[in-house]
């Protein structure tokens, strides 16, 4: 369709789902949007508000926000407002709370003076599409996964699979429908969707959700045109227009790239600074992911073994992990690898250490945000995807040959010897045709987001939309 020039002055309300992995990149897209001219305000409970602080400092004059209270929910702990203090039933829980706010919300927009001329929320908030259709206005989906993940999840809800076994969690889902005909085990689907009960609300309210993204007026992905062309196009088929727009990767503005995670235990940087070029292994599993101590034990005796140089951020275990039996570094591991080898407790700047010259290799849970940190800083990735769309993430990796199969499972224990061997590759000569290949990705990434770069371009054609 044409487009139109650019209005700036257009008020958006923006709708963050309560998870680090959802909100990051929301949060970048909520700047980028910010800088050409687009006012902004941003829904958040009030224990998410020190999230924004950087944001609202960036753009005083441009952001505002909504704090509303998070709704009562028998699985949510008074005082809990952030996936990432729940247990893994936790996404499902906040997105059923979360839409309670629909008559508060609703109240807002009637009583401003000026309200948001579009809504644009998370996945997780398919609802806001028919408060959207209550107030005459688009609103549009923000994905925080990639077009081929995105694409699996709609044709789950949208042709429901006819399963041969139901007793069978290995059976084999396929996906004719979607290019290059992927297919995934029962057990690697959604487990969103593999737990629907037909009939029961909270399966039917996730459901709706789902459907309502697909009805949505428009879907912004944190991906790029160069990365998942193809995925896109079958987006747009599916959804019968072109307002898919792919506005990746996503990235923290300017210097921001160190704060990106949180306060580092160590100075990582440095020490990098004293190894050679793309010599180092990066290990990190997200933000919430954390591992038994089985396969900590593993990681640990194949980064040993392997004798490379790395980095290895270990998430402490949080709620939901049963104490002692995940997220132990074994005894005598750190000294044993003085000098080659930094352990980060808690958070890394991943970020800075993915775009940093001595890192060859990143070991990764395939979660989309470290995907696309990876992408853009062209690093090679060893792939172990553990849950939901991590699956398809590591599909595309190893489609576009940019990633090498490592392990899969959340309860799986890598083989020793295969670790070992991977480590060592992938920071070898024997791995510099998938690095370098990586490396041209790196460079695509950075030019579809400089000026006149694809995504740019997606951008100001988002931009556009909303004032159509």
């Amino acid at each position: 369709m044409p487009i139109a020039g650019i209005v700036p002055g257009s008020h958006v309300l923006v709708f963050p789902f309560p998870a680090q992995g959802h909100m990051l990149s929301l949060l970048d897209l909520t700047h980028q949007l910010a800088i050409r001219g687009v006012f902004i305000t941003i829904l958040v409970t009030p224990k998410n508000l020190p999230a924004l602080s950087s944001l609202l400092s960036a753009h005083p004059t441009t952001i505002t926000t909504l704090v509303l209270p998070l709704p009562p929910h028998p699985s949510i702990p008074p005082g809990i407002e952030n996936v990432k203090d729940l247990p893994a039933s936790g996404f499902t829980s906040m997105t059923v709370a979360l839409g309670d706010l629909h008559n508060l919300l609703l109240d807002w927009f009637r009583n401003h003076p000026t309200p948001p001329v579009a809504i644009l929320s998370d996945m997780f908030l398919g609802w806001t599409h028919h408060l959207a259709c209550q107030l005459g206005i688009p609103r549009y989906t923000f994905s925080p996964s990639g077009a081929l993940a995105l694409s699996v999840i709609f044709s789950l809800w949208r042709y429901p699979p006819k399963r041969a076994d139901p007793q069978n969690e290995n059976e084999m889902i396929k996906f004719p429908k979607i290019p290059n005909s992927p297919e995934y085990p029962w057990w690697q689907l959604s487990p969103m969707y593999r737990s629907y009960v037909k009939g029961d609300p909270t399966s039917e309210f996730i459901k709706d959700g789902i459907l309502a993204n697909i009805a949505s007026w428009g879907i912004v992905i944190n991906s790029f045109i160069e990365l998942e062309r193809v995925y896109i196009d079958h987006l747009k088929e599916e959804l019968r227009n072109d307002r898919v727009f792919a506005v990746g990767p996503l990235l923290p503005p300017g210097n921001k790239t160190i704060e990106r995670g949180g306060p580092s235990s160590k100075d990582v940087l440095s020490w990098l600074d004293g190894c050679a070029s793309q010599t180092v292994v990066y290990v990190c599993f997200g933000s919430q992911t954390v591992l038994t101590n089985k396969q900590m034990e593993v990681v640990a005796l194949g980064l040993e073994k392997s004798l490379v140089n790395f980095v290895w951020s270990v998430k402490e275990p949080t709620v939901g992990h049963a104490e002692g039996e995940y997220g132990k570094i074994p005894a005598g591991f750190e000294d044993r690898v003085a000098g080659r080898g930094l352990v980060v407790t808690g958070w890394a700047p991943q970020v800075a250490i993915l775009s940093h010259d001595a890192v060859g290799a990143f070991f990764t849970h395939c979660g989309w945000n470290s995907i696309m940190e990876a992408v853009a800083a062209g690093v090679l990735m060893l792939t172990w995807p553990m849950m939901a769309d991590q699956y398809s993430n590591a599909t595309l990796l190893h489609e576009l040959e940019v990633g090498i199969e490592a392990a899969e499972g959340a309860e799986t224990v890598p083989d020793l010897d295969d670790l070992v061997s991977l480590f060592s590759k992938s920071v070898s000569e024997e791995a510099r045709v998938v690095r370098a290949r990586a490396k041209e990705f790196g460079r695509a990434a950075k030019e579809a987001t400089s000026e006149n770069g694809s995504s740019w371009k997606e951008l100001d054609r988002l931009i556009s939309n909303f004032s159509l």
